[in-house]
């Protein structure tokens, strides 16, 4: 027999790494590495770019969002799962539940966005370099910067609160250390495919979109490349797209994995998706800082200035 609740009385339970609860103490010192990475990382990223007139150009201004997304989303998941690690502190009430999900997805769909317009960035760089300072003026990126807090708050919203119509059973087992969309609908005794629905054509229609428009900006990059006749200008046009190459593929191949093992992952061992779906939302935050700073030669060189004059 199933016994209804109202969402406002609603406790779920956080699991941490199901069959290695003895050991989530020491599971939890690589994690509290990978997030000293990602928050000392990125802040470095955007004090450099704040403190240094010289990086205070359009390409700058879209990796101090992509940081500061990258920071949100770190602390969106941080208090819960090391809360889970070190106190065993696995209870979240539904309101706060449903404000960690979409703080979740507002960060992952902001950083999807945020690629798209780098990936605007270095095709206006690339084809039509004369063109680049009064397209990407200030004001513009202010503006692109705004939109893509509006776009992913107005696509989110009605799928999280649509959550709050749903009643759910007897188990409020949540199966990962944060709360996620799909987990917390499979808990519901009613019918949630509007709820499906609503969350699948959000994601499409913001990341889907996204990496279609991403590979269409590097389609039209690498015909622009091609055209060029010096090699040497052809290679260091790629070359100012490693970085951002780098940072999509970070943050997408997680994403894709993690649906495949939701997917076709069923007799994997839990703690192998658990382990999958924490460490999946920390990889761009930790990476994006360290390939940024190995493979962007001005913030490398303004790193070590700061370095420097600290230890001066």
């Amino acid at each position: 027999m199933c016994s209804n609740f109202t969402s406002s009385s609603i406790i779920f339970l956080l699991t941490g790494v199901p069959g290695l609860e003895a050991f989530h103490t020491w599971i939890s010192i690589p994690f509290c590495f990978l997030y000293a990475t990602a928050l000392s990382g990125n802040s470095l990223i955007l004090f450099v770019i704040v403190t240094q007139p010289s990086l205070h150009e359009p390409m700058y201004y879209f990796l101090s969002l992509l940081s500061t997304t990258d920071l949100g989303l770190s602390i969106s998941t941080l208090v819960t799962m090391l809360g889970i690690f070190w106190f065993n502190a696995r209870e979240i009430s539904f309101n706060a539940c449903l404000s960690q999900m979409f703080f979740i997805k507002l960060f992952t769909v902001m950083e999807s966005s945020v690629l798209l317009a780098m990936a605007f960035d270095r095709f206006v760089a690339i084809s039509h370099p004369l063109r680049y300072a009064t397209i990407l003026t200030y004001y513009r990126i202010v503006q692109i910067g705004v939109a893509v807090v509006i776009r992913g708050t107005l696509m989110l919203t009605p799928m999280v609160a649509l959550l709050k119509r749903l009643s759910f059973c007897n188990s409020h087992v949540l199966h990962y250390s944060y709360c996620f969309h799909p987990d917390v609908m499979k808990l519901s005794c009613t019918d949630t495919r509007i709820n499906s629905a609503v969350g699948l054509t959000a994601m499409i229609s913001t990341v889907g979109v996204d990496s279609v428009l991403i590979l269409l900006s590097y389609v039209l990059i690498i015909r622009t490349v091609l055209s060029i006749a010096s090699p040497e200008e052809r290679r260091k046009a790629i070359s100012t797209c490693i970085s951002h190459i780098g940072a999509v593929a970070i943050f997408y191949i997680p994403l894709i994995s993690l649906s495949f093992v939701h997917r076709f992952g069923k007799g994997a061992p839990p703690y192998v998706h658990t382990m999958i779906a924490n460490t999946y939302l920390l990889i761009p935050p930790v990476m994006n800082p360290i390939i940024y700073s190995v493979k962007t030669k001005q913030i490398r060189k303004a790193v070590i200035k700061i370095i420097h004059s600290k230890e001066t």
